[in-house]
């Protein structure tokens, strides 16, 4: 396990992932302290909505938290047919954050999956929810969020986020170094 007191940069790696269009390559560009390394592509079957790229490999950025915590942050491709990404990604990370757009059909659904895809890498306990979009669909809410994970056992901190502002983004990251220092004491 990694110890955030005494880790170097190198050794924090965070995971983003979520359906395509939640926003992990928005969510990273916002807070990353560095150029980030993305492989966007134009989507193959044009645009859907105003989405016109999409990740086909990984995102990579990086960025600093309060109390000198570097963190290495991934992106994963969103589509399914990308999922063999999911496991290289996920190898050796110190937590995830699964990013939901809650205008989709089946939004916890979504969270479930991605939760359940992960839990052979990261446990749940190193997982942190983040949901995009409230201002447009309100149905479902935070807390039936939280009902529906906790019926899995998986009973995760799930934030409503704007993942175009880096505070938002950085809450967070900062929620989840905080479950993995909490279960290192």
């Amino acid at each position: 396990m990694v110890n955030l007191a005494t880790a170097r940069p190198g050794d924090a790696k965070i995971v983003f992932t979520g359906p395509m269009g939640a926003g992990k390559t928005t969510a990273i560009n916002a807070v990353s302290d560095s150029q980030v390394m993305s492989t966007e592509v134009p989507i193959s079957d044009g645009a859907i909505g105003a989405k016109s790229h999409t990740t086909v490999g990984f995102d990579y950025g990086e960025c600093q938290l309060e109390g000198g915590h570097a963190l290495r942050l991934f992106g994963t491709p969103g589509q399914e047919r990308f999922r063999f990404m999911w496991d290289i990604l996920g190898a050796g990370a110190l937590g995830l954050v699964v990013l939901i757009d809650n205008t989709r059909p089946d939004p916890i659904g979504d969270v479930e999956h991605y939760v359940r895809a992960f839990a052979a890498r990261i446990l749940p306990e190193r997982m942190v929810v983040g949901v995009g979009r409230l201002d447009q669909a309100a149905s479902p809410s935070i807390e039936d969020y939280c009902e529906r994970l906790a019926r899995i056992d998986a009973r995760l901190p799930v934030l409503e986020v704007d993942v175009r502002r880096a505070q938002d983004v950085r809450l967070l990251l900062s929620v989840l170094v905080s479950l993995v220092e909490v279960q290192h004491e």
